[in-house]
């Protein structure tokens, strides 16, 4: 019982030090419990930022631990003058070095994505022989609809620029690369389930 209250003694000694008291203490002892009340501290203004910047409530809760768990070894060796400042920016670099990483990821994915697109509409190339490829682009083409269909056959086909395609068919241009698009998407769709 003695113990427990000389913990909470403690522990209430400590919610009473300003943040520079707890890391000057920290660093002297080399307690964790001086980083937990911190961490309790901030947790709330480091999870609002994360989410701010990640979306995701798992990837924000992710990267507040990750963050202090990355953190206290190195916090030692910094001179920190305040510590509020400090961590905010801290967590606000790791979840723009995280959103970069993501969105390096995405633009190899849209890479492979253009790669894929552009083998099929290849096989809209008449000297390119009659191959169970192309027998797949004919049929996926007829299920298109129609307006897609004939954007797409003017497109890849005739080589006609958008705004010839507008001129002759009487949809507006906008309509056109739409048709296009959706075009480009569904057939993307129908040659990756039949071939």
């Amino acid at each position: 019982f003695a113990k427990k209250i000389a913990f909470l003694n403690r522990k209430r000694k400590i919610l009473k030090l300003s943040d520079k008291e707890i890391l000057q203490r920290h660093k002297i002892s080399g307690e964790t419990e001086y980083l937990g009340e911190l961490y309790n501290r901030y947790i709330p203004i480091l999870y609002g930022v994360a989410l701010k910047y990640l979306r995701n409530t798992d990837k924000a809760q992710d990267a507040v631990m990750h963050l202090f768990t990355e953190i206290v070894p190195k916090i030692c060796q910094l001179e920190i003058n305040e510590f509020r400042t400090w961590i905010y920016a801290a967590m606000q670099n790791y979840c723009l070095q995280l959103s970069k990483e993501k969105s390096t990821e995405v633009e190899k994915n849209q890479d492979v994505e253009e790669n894929e697109s552009n083998k099929i509409f290849r096989l809209f190339d008449e000297n390119e022989p009659e191959t169970e490829q192309k027998k797949a682009l004919k049929q996926c083409l007829k299920k298109l609809p129609v307006e897609q269909r004939i954007a797409i056959i003017r497109f890849y086909t005739e080589e006609m620029s958008f705004q010839d395609i507008a001129d002759c068919t009487g949809y507006n241009l906008k309509q056109v690369k739409n048709y296009i698009r959706n075009g480009k998407h569904n057939l993307k769709i129908c040659m990756a389930k039949n071939y």
